[in-house]
């Protein structure tokens, strides 16, 4: 009883927005909106995704980009009313579901191959 009525509040009551697909490995840029008081800007986190974590209205994404010579990273709800865009910028090809292991590489080496059409 208890799943279906919480089946039944995410299908009609949770807005989940239509991004693109996307897996591992691809480079994306999300457009963020923050606000600061009573001012808003949106704004722009390309990197790569490192995993998609979850399912249905919990599920997120991991985002990692260098800045400055730092590596950040970022976890951002797939369900977000704050996320206005999502554009997959390049496709990677990778043969694991999370990369992990790129945290560890530097430079050239870090470097994701993108996939041909």
């Amino acid at each position: 009883m208890k799943k279906e009525l919480i089946q039944y509040v995410e299908d009609n009551f949770v807005e989940v927005k239509e991004f693109p697909t996307f897996k591992a490995g691809d480079t994306i840029t999300v457009s963020y909106r923050i606000v600061e008081g009573s001012k808003e800007r949106i704004q722009q986190f390309q990197g790569v995704v490192l995993q998609i974590n979850g399912s249905g209205v919990t599920k997120t994404f991991t985002v990692r980009k260098i800045s400055g010579g730092i590596g950040v990273e970022r976890i951002f709800p797939y369900a977000s009313p704050f996320i206005s865009d999502i554009a997959v910028n390049k496709r990677g090809v990778v043969r694991r579901a999370r990369i992990f292991y790129l945290r560890k590489l530097t430079g050239k080496k870090a470097r994701i191959k993108e996939k041909r059409r």
